[in-house]
């Protein structure tokens, strides 16, 4: 079975200060409970890992950006940060102006004084405002819910905000509703009820995918203008890489509900070490037309997070996979149902015929079990396979193929979970990357810079 490593310092990489945010192997789990009729049937429930074990500081003052792809977990443990999402396991500590509070053990008016330190900034700005409301009500509503001072107190700090966020003539807004914005605008006064009550710590999701390119770099400055002049921290949840190497002090890759790979900004953009941050990184679009810059991008889709592969969670997709990144049975089916996409139909029946059904390679067996027309016929078509991709990385986890009945055994080699180890300025979780204890190995001497491109 593959195994975990084990936990050293939360976030080396974070800054030497203080810390405003202290999240500890934190886990948010959602149950998948299926409808009645599979109950009844006594199916499994499943589930997803949204957020699996994360470790992570934020220093006071600091802008740390989240980036994956969709499904990745960044959002949930944005919302997690805040008590919007039930943690699952670990804690998030908030070290607060007025002490320290464990996020995680909060619950009612405990939470909502909370909002008063931290809050969030949406990805859509038209689903984040009320349309009844007008935006001198909809920014002074923080005032309201936590009785913030007298009605004309109340109005001037609302003018204030809303002219630090650059809505002036402020008289022009005051009565309109959001309907009669634009999307940049929305998003300013989304942003004004975000600080109305001086937060220490602003939660941003995706704060500029929604809006027109020629406002997203005028949004980016007023936060970071926003950040000098109020002292704010920054959590930046996005896919965006550009938008966070513009923006961001340090930036976490993550994956799977993991983080695959954190450090400073620049460290990350000119040395990128795990195989996924330089597939990101390739997936930038280059503004020369005339420029070929090759994309290496990972193949295949993101694995269900309600059934994460085992070791690397990335192995399946990762070009310079090792023998140690946990392979199993389903990515043999894989492997065997990609090769059957280039056979013909005839060719197509007679293999399927020595293997059978795949349904019994679905799981995350370490030693799956292939054939039923003989041993040696079942060797035949795995040898074929492999002749045709000699570099395939799942060949590489192969340690033995032995005869069983009919068929034979393919035995992996032990998963393990890399976890994140030192490299240079950042953590990376991947096994290309030796643990600076030496509690791990390069996995198989395939070089730290495998596949990246110069």
């Amino acid at each position: 079975m593959p195994t975990k490593p084990e936990r050293t310092d939360p976030d080396p990489t974070s800054p030497a200060g203080e810390h405003v945010l202290d999240v500890r192997d934190l886990s948010v789990h959602f149950e998948l409970q299926g409808n009645a009729f599979s109950r009844l049937l006594g199916l499994r429930r499943r589930t997803v890992r949204a957020v699996d074990g994360i470790d992570l500081r934020i220093g006071r003052g600091e802008v740390v950006g989240l980036v994956g792809e969709s499904g990745s977990g960044k959002t949930t443990l944005g919302r997690a940060m805040l008590g919007l999402v039930p943690a699952t396991g670990g804690a998030i500590t908030y070290h607060g102006k007025s002490g320290t509070a464990e996020v995680t053990a909060m619950r009612g008016a405990a939470l909502r004084q909370l909002r008063t330190d931290l809050q969030m900034v949406f990805q859509d700005p038209t689903a984040a405002l009320n349309p009844s409301m007008t935006i001198a009500e909809a920014v002074a509503h923080p005032l309201v819910i936590h009785g913030w001072g007298s009605r004309e107190e109340q109005r001037a700090r609302v003018v204030a905000t809303l002219e630090r966020v650059g809505l002036s003539p402020v008289e022009s807004f005051l009565d309109k509703y959001p309907a009669d914005l634009s999307g940049g605008q929305k998003q300013r006064a989304v942003i004004a009820r975000a600080i109305i009550l001086d937060p220490e710590v602003l939660i941003a999701d995706e704060p500029i995918s929604m809006l027109d390119m020629s406002v997203r770099a005028k949004i980016l400055q007023l936060m970071l203008d926003l950040k000098r002049d109020l002292g704010l921290t920054y959590v930046y949840i996005t896919h965006d890489l550009a938008s966070a190497k513009y923006f961001c002090d340090r930036i976490a890759i993550m994956y799977l509900g993991r983080i695959v790979e954190i450090g400073p900004t620049e460290e990350i953009f000119a040395n990128p070490r795990h195989p996924y941050t330089r597939a990101l990184l390739a997936a930038i679009p280059d503004p020369d037309p005339d420029r070929s810059i090759p994309r290496d991008l990972p193949r295949g889709e993101i694995p269900d997070a309600a059934e994460p592969p085992s070791g690397c969670s990335f192995h399946p997709r990762c070009p310079v996979a090792v023998a140690e990144c946990g392979w199993e049975a389903r990515d043999l089916k894989t492997l065997v149902e990609n090769h059957w996409t280039r056979r013909t139909p005839e060719e197509y029946d007679a293999e399927s015929a020595v293997v059978g059904p795949l349904e019994d390679l679905a799981g995350p067996d370490a030693e799956p079990r292939l054939g039923r027309a003989g041993a040696g016929s079942t060797r035949e078509l795995l040898e074929r396979i492999r002749s045709e991709d000699p570099d395939e990385p799942l060949w590489r986890g192969v340690d033995d193929i032995v005869d069983d009945g009919d068929g034979v055994r393919v035995d992996f080699h032990p998963g393990i979970d890399p976890g994140l180890r030192a490299a240079g300025g950042v953590q990376v979780a991947c096994h290309l990357y030796p643990d600076e204890a030496g509690a791990s190995g390069s996995g198989g001497g395939v070089p730290p810079n495998a596949g990246q491109s110069a």
